[in-house]
């Protein structure tokens, strides 16, 4: 029986070898399992609902479309902070603002709720939509 050498200097046997291509058939057989075991992420998507306590604060997002059904390219977001109405505004580059601070955008409906969470004092709620013409900065006391 003969057994070779690589470069190395590493005797290569048959059982080496087997073992290599075992390792290798398992890795190809698990991969396909492992990769459709997470959840499909494209680019600049964004999921269709969020539900958590940031800051101490309750945050409740849902993108509705037609008829209320979850739309997943469109539709708009319907977004809630401690139970009240957080207005978004989706830009043209896909990006929102908040009611709350209307200079800076941001990527997500969630990252404009968590940025009006941080706006907002610890005794301060958002406040719901009052008449036109008023100042204000969709906050109060």
């Amino acid at each position: 029986m003969s057994v070779s050498r690589v470069p190395s200097g590493v005797p290569v046997t048959r059982r080496g070898v087997m073992h290599g291509l075992l390792a290798s058939a398992a890795a190809a057989v698990l991969a396909p399992v492992v990769a459709a075991s997470w959840p499909p992420r494209l680019p600049g998507s964004e999921e269709l609902s969020f539900d958590e306590m940031y800051h101490g604060r309750h945050i409740l997002g849902a993108r509705t479309g037609a008829g209320g059904r979850a739309a997943v390219g469109g539709g708009e977001w319907h977004v809630t902070v401690d139970g009240r109405p957080l207005h978004l505004m989706r830009r043209a580059d896909g990006s929102y603002l908040s009611m709350v601070d209307h200079y800076q955008s941001y990527p997500t409906a969630r990252a404009a709720a968590r940025a009006a969470v941080d706006e907002l004092s610890p005794s301060e709620q958002l406040r719901g939509v009052e008449a036109e013409g008023s100042d204000h900065r969709g906050v109060h006391a």
